[in-house]
């Protein structure tokens, strides 16, 4: 399956919170996008790695993702080496994306960032044709694949975006997708312990941190992403 844009998280629910109203857009344009969960969360303080399965399979049907798989890494402990890194090679030569987004360079939670060097290194390495890797068929070695590009999407720290795609129209059904982990996110019967994203403002926090990004380029809601390298434009105009 070839993807336009493999969006990929250390966690369900990381990319609903950062790039689902870019995946929505993108979908409604008609470009093909998948998402990768790097682990089920199984570590996470409210639910259990079974609700998260479900919850992942819902919010993929909201945003209308072509394909969703969990590569099953130990939440919390998974690591940026040779065996996780040609895991990871196996499914973007599997996609072959042209963009991948992926999880911020800093962050709170441990496994952001280690989950986006990860998905960093893995797409690098994964354009070495030395690097032998199978996947489904054992007799027949992939092909290397470099995406085009790597960007990061920003989660619970507020990092300063290199550039912010306009998702007015969009932010609903971003929102839908977040609420699929019910388990997850405020619900006022729950007997659930509190965590730092159960709050009834860390919810209200998904609209109004994007009406923040979008108020600063002229629009209604957008989300941030930081780059690895230059964004390139063919002509000034092309800015907005």
């Amino acid at each position: 399956m070839k993807l336009d844009i493999l969006a990929i998280g250390a966690h369900p629910d990381d990319v609903e919170l950062s790039c689902a109203a870019t995946l929505a857009k993108e979908v409604a344009n008609g470009k093909k996008v998948g998402v990768i969960d790097l682990t089920r969360g199984e570590l996470g303080t409210r639910g259990t790695a079974e609700t998260r399965d479900e919850e992942a399979f819902n919010a993929a049907k909201i945003l209308g993702v072509h394909s969703r798989v969990n590569m099953r890494f130990a939440d919390g402990f998974f690591k940026n080496d040779k065996e996780h890194q040609l895991e990871l090679i196996k499914m973007i030569r599997y996609y072959r994306p042209e963009i991948i987004l992926c999880n911020a360079i800093d962050d709170r939670h441990i496994d952001h960032p280690k989950g986006s060097q990860l998905v960093s290194d893995a797409c690098f390495l994964s354009g070495l044709k030395k690097i032998e890797t199978y996947y489904k068929n054992e007799s027949e070695a992939q092909e290397p694949w470099r995406p085009k590009v790597v960007y990061h999407y920003i989660q619970w720290k507020d990092i300063e975006p290199d550039f912010v795609v306009d998702v007015t129209g969009f932010i609903d059904k971003k929102i839908d997708s977040v609420l699929a982990y019910k388990t997850q996110f405020f619900d006022p019967n729950s007997k659930e312990p509190e965590t730092p994203i159960s709050s009834k403002n860390f919810t209200e926090s998904i609209d109004y941190r994007a009406r923040n990004l979008g108020r600063l380029i002229g629009v209604e809601h957008a989300e941030g992403y930081t780059v690895e390298r230059y964004v390139a434009v063919g002509s000034l105009f092309d800015l907005k």
